[in-house]
């Protein structure tokens, strides 16, 4: 069957009574924020629209015994690291608000709080229901109820989840998101947990690859053992989401611009930036329209820059920057533990403010002449030192090579880090040599802690990484150099535990990266110009295998 797109010129002034069904008006959350689901905002549009029915759906009613497909004429699966990252971050936090390691059964998980994770628009034709908006999230579920499977697989009592993903057609795997060029590394992934993508595969299937290799790394490292079990019942009995299901496909195109072009919404920056001029007020009319305007100019060109190095950029800066540079607290690990600097800085417009009110404040933001600095000096120069960690993180750069290690290993506190002990009146070598420090140092902290089987997560590291930024932060070059030395020679975690480093399930990412460092390392030393991405699996689409130089029977070498 031939579907044509919507059409996106005819005259749209028409719309929707919709009708919600399960816990009409029920509160949910979306993010953090209480909500209503949409606040029911579909209203009555016009009358040559066909009725519109949106149904709060969870994860489990959603996918199991369905089949979804996706029309020709949408995109392919785009979602980055980042996206995968925020992901799990938000239902990792929102899981663990309810979670107590006291609850003896996971019949307690029907008593936490439901989480809304947004809105899909379907339409049926034909006896196949196409979705129209919604993809993206119903295929990055599928990845991560792939990647439960495999967990399942060493942990007990997590409910089986293999519904969710395929059905059994005559035999055959049936997948409930089905997409034919993405069926065979669908398969693989099941079947396997990893699937080998070059550059003949399409975007879309490079990408999906990807994405579970994201998941395998970024999965919250506390979700283990009984609270991994009861994390699998909550993701798919308590996390909804909104079915609409329209009749036309122009009606379906109607809900899906009217949900989403409505406006731009001002982000966080947009906000900050709002604030902090809104504070230039000095006693001279023109003084303040000039430093205005000039405060105005430098954000403009700042915002520029970051939004030059890609999607999230922004926002990612002046979150590393204030951590970095300003916050002094972090929530504790205990259950229902308070917010503090750390976490807070998410929503890094509000805590600005916040600061800026209470009366010890850690921005030191108290006239006119302190917000200009703090745009035109203080976020100008540690912008350019951001945007030059940022590049050094996709390409390798003479003398901070560190950078561009740590970022293949997804170590993301190393910019917090290396902008903690730059100061405004380090000169750029000065900076640069800073930087190449702490890059080098989390180099080694991270080898030390793969070869010696310890954790490299987010999670378990952030305690003691920010701890350390702190302790470094506007360090001379030779105090950072002397704290972080003291820090490695205190370190029980020695690279003499390569001696018993071996391959398992969990390690292949490590044991391919430190693979292609040594034999880089070698082949440079030999006269060659290769670098280890030269090595690794995912350059270039090239296949690469791990073989034993030796196999494991001595007496038969």
């Amino acid at each position: 069957m031939i579907r044509r797109p919507p059409s996106s010129t005819r005259e749209r002034s028409w719309a929707a009574s919709v009708v919600f069904n399960r816990q009409p008006r029920a509160q949910i959350y979306l993010r953090g924020e209480p909500r209503l689901a949409r606040n029911c905002q579909l209203k009555a549009l016009g009358e040559e629209m066909s009725k519109v029915i949106a149904n709060t759906k969870s994860v489990k009613q959603l996918l199991q015994g369905e089949r979804y497909r996706i029309d020709y004429y949408q995109r392919g699966y785009n979602w980055q690291k980042r996206h995968i990252a925020e992901l799990l971050k938000d239902l990792a936090s929102r899981f663990f608000g309810e979670y107590k390691d006291t609850h003896e059964t996971a019949a307690q998980v029907r008593q936490y709080q439901h989480y809304f994770l947004g809105t899909i628009i379907t339409i049926e034709e034909s006896s196949q229901r196409f979705i129209v908006d919604g993809q993206q999230r119903l295929t990055t579920l599928t990845l991560l109820l792939i990647y439960i499977h495999h967990l399942s697989q060493s942990t007990p009592g997590i409910p089986d989840v293999k519904q969710l993903i395929y059905s059994d057609d005559y035999g055959e795997m049936s997948f409930n998101l089905y997409v034919p060029e993405r069926v065979n590394c669908m398969k693989e992934l099941y079947k396997h947990g990893h699937f080998q993508a070059t550059e003949q595969h399409s975007l879309s299937v490079r990408n999906l690859a990807e994405r579970y290799e994201d998941l395998e790394v970024l999965f919250d490292e506390r979700l283990a053992g009984r609270a991994l079990s009861y994390f699998v019942y909550w993701l798919i009995e308590c996390v909804d989401l909104v079915e609409i299901e329209a009749q036309t496909d122009d009606s379906a195109f109607t809900i899906f611009e009217t949900m989403n072009d409505r406006g731009m919404n001002l982000s966080q920056a947009d906000m900050l930036k709002g604030y902090l001029l809104a504070n230039i007020n000095y006693a001279d009319p023109n003084m303040m329209q000039a430093k205005k305007e000039e405060a105005n100019d430098v954000w403009k060109g700042v915002i520029k820059d970051l939004t030059d190095l890609g999607d999230g950029e922004v926002g990612d800066f002046f979150k590393t920057w204030l951590r970095a540079k300003y916050a002094v607290s972090q929530r504790s690990g205990k259950r229902d533990a308070e917010n503090k600097d750390f976490e807070n800085i998410d929503k890094f417009h509000r805590w600005v403010r916040d600061e800026v009110m209470a009366k010890e404040g850690c921005l030191n933001l108290g006239n006119s002449e302190d917000f200009y600095n703090f745009i035109t000096v203080h976020m100008q120069r540690y912008a350019r030192h951001y945007i030059i960690l940022r590049r050094a993180a996709h390409q390798l750069t003479p003398g901070i090579e560190a950078v561009h290690y740590n970022a293949h290993n997804n170590f993301t506190l190393q910019y917090m880090l290396a902008l903690a002990p730059l100061r405004l009146d380090d000169d750029d070598e000065t900076a640069k040599e800073k930087m190449r420090v702490v890059a080098t140092f989390v180099d080694i902290y991270f080898v030390r802690r793969v070869v010696n089987y310890k954790s490299t997560g987010y999670s378990t590291l952030r305690y003691y990484i920010f701890n350390l930024t702190k302790e470094i932060r506007d360090k001379s070059l030779d105090e950072l150099r002397d704290i972080l030395v003291n820090r490695i020679n205190g370190f029980w975690e020695t690279f003499g535990a390569i001696d018993n480093f071996a391959l398992h399930g969990k390690n292949k990412r490590h044991v391919r990266y430190m693979l292609a460092r040594m034999t880089a390392w070698v082949e440079r030393g030999s006269g060659s110009t290769v670098n280890y991405r030269d090595f690794l699996w995912d350059a270039k689409g090239k296949t690469i295998d791990i073989e034993h130089i030796w196999a494991n029977k001595f007496r038969e070498h």
